[in-house]
């Protein structure tokens, strides 16, 4: 960011390293190089989803192999999303303060760890505990991907690359479930997690080896040399290349840091960034309530195995990463369009002043339509499932609630990040606190409401609260024409 570099110009004394040569581009990595980077980022980022979507076949088989019931099973998915919620608020801090790869390194070895140990424990206890540090170590790959992406995105190209991210985080609930089926159906359930063992080490092993450092607060915009566990190999070696005498930027040493979850929690204060964290998050529960009903209801009415209770996810999974892919080049649209509606000349080098662009008009000039399908499916997916209607209606009503809750997902994400582009991850983890809570408290009350209510009334129950977002978001634009008249009106 172009004020990050003059900021750091007037105050030498701030940690965050100047930039002189390189001070009008926001980010010296080359367009391939960017993508390459994205994609990487966002290929760690579905780990995070992978890991809860894939253990849903597996329920039924693990509460019978360990002699337990379901319900203490199901519990062990509110503790994973628990720990979720918590875990990103450590961090997001560390990743905006030392650098994306050391926490990259830290969090898929534990997460590595987790997957050996649930691959052969044989107990209920080790069970709820191994899948809380199995969360602990995917939940903030999507808080660091985000932070990623605001590293070398500015803006107005900010929503293709955040639909590069949604569209991989969002296979998750297609692929997970049908690998999850596969697996227990032909391997046993303890087959999910030696996959997902194999998977983590040799992302970790890619990471390690390949994964540049972006943190701007450790590079800059690229242009400083990391030091530590900052570089990669590459690093290492033109750097044994290079003369010791040659001058050249390098990235100040990082002191210890003692990572703050409140820096996360700060930014809940904030009215704009909570009221996002809200629409998102009430969505965000909706559409988790919707994956963790869908297999077990599915295989009591339809009379399912384990393989095809995976192959009913591909609906809402597809849906979602097509959704995210286009998306992300609507998002780029309407930054455009809202731009030349305010006579704004965009700067794609160091990026646009969020002060005085209308950028909440902008994110979500298109949400009406999806927020408003989303709420109508999930109804109507609730009501076939009561009537019980042949598997093809709820299937397909899952593909259009998939597909535009996962564009929500991705207009609040980017948004988000557009209103916190100083601590993108602490942000990120914010809303992640926030969301996960949301959506633990919602699964914890499906199975008491549906055997109240039955399945109809449930989802009609929490489509209404979906539509109380609507006045959310007109209230959050209003918020936004206020910031920016108010920054007009200062000297």
């Amino acid at each position: 960011m172009a004020s990050n570099v003059v900021a750091a110009e007037e105050k030498p004394e701030e940690p965050t390293p100047h930039i002189t040569d390189n001070e009008i581009v926001y980010s010296t990595f080359s367009k391939t190089s960017k993508r390459w980077i994205a994609v990487a980022a966002s290929f760690s980022a579905m780990f995070s989803g992978l890991s809860s979507f894939i253990y849903y076949p597996a329920v039924t088989p693990i509460a019978e192999d360990l002699h337990t019931s379901i319900e203490l099973v199901n519990l062990t998915m509110t503790s994973y999303l628990i720990v979720s919620g918590l875990a990103p608020s450590i961090i997001g801090d560390l990743a905006d303060r030392t650098g994306r790869r050391p926490l990259y390194i830290a969090t898929f070895a534990i997460y590595f760890a987790a997957n050996v140990g649930l691959a052969l424990q044989d107990s209920y206890p080790a069970l709820f505990t191994l899948r809380m540090l199995q969360s602990a170590g995917s939940s903030g790959t999507i808080t660091l991907a985000y932070g990623v992406l605001a590293d070398i995105a500015p803006p107005a190209e900010r929503g293709w690359y955040v639909g590069v991210l949604m569209g991989f985080t969002n296979t998750a609930p297609s692929l997970g479930p049908l690998l999850g089926g596969v697996v227990a159906q032909r391997l046993g359930w303890r087959w999910i997690f030696w996959l997902l063992a194999i998977l983590s080490g040799c992302q970790l092993l890619s990471i390690i080896l390949f994964l540049p450092e972006t943190a701007r607060k450790v590079v800059g915009n690229g242009s400083l040399s990391p030091r530590g566990l900052n570089k990669t190999m590459g690093d290492y070696l033109r750097s044994r290349r290079i003369p010791v005498n040659t001058p050249g930027p390098t990235a100040p040493r990082n002191s210890f840091y003692w990572p703050n979850p409140l820096a996360s929690l700060s930014i809940v204060l904030n009215k704009k960034s909570a009221l996002i964290m809200v629409i998102g998050g009430i969505f965000y529960t909706v559409f988790s309530c919707l994956a963790a009903s869908l297999s077990t209801i599915c295989i009591n009415l339809y009379g399912l195995n384990y393989f095809e209770a995976g192959l009913v996810y591909l609906p809402a999974g597809i849906g979602g990463i097509l959704a995210a892919y286009s998306t992300g080049r609507l998002l780029d649209h309407d930054y455009q369009q809202t731009a030349n509606k305010y006579g704004i000349e965009i700067n794609r080098s160091s990026g646009d002043d969020m002060s005085t662009f209308p950028i909440e008009e902008a994110r979500l000039r298109s949400s009406w339509f999806p927020a408003l399908i989303s709420i109508i499916a999930a109804v109507g997916y609730g009501w076939a499932l009561q009537t019980t209607t042949h598997i093809a209606v709820p299937l397909t009503l899952q593909f259009f609630t998939g597909s535009t809750m996962v564009a929500m997902f991705t207009m609040c994400g980017t948004l988000l990040t557009d209103l916190n582009q100083e601590q993108p991850s602490a942000a990120q983890a914010a809303y992640n606190l926030i969301r996960c809570a949301l959506a633990a408290a919602g699964i914890a009350a499906l199975e008491p409401i549906i055997d109240a209510l039955q399945v109809g009334w449930c989802f009609t129950l929490y489509s209404g609260i979906c539509l109380g977002t609507v006045p959310l978001m007109v209230v959050l634009r209003w918020l936004g024409n206020q910031r920016r008249s108010g920054s007009q009106e200062d000297p």
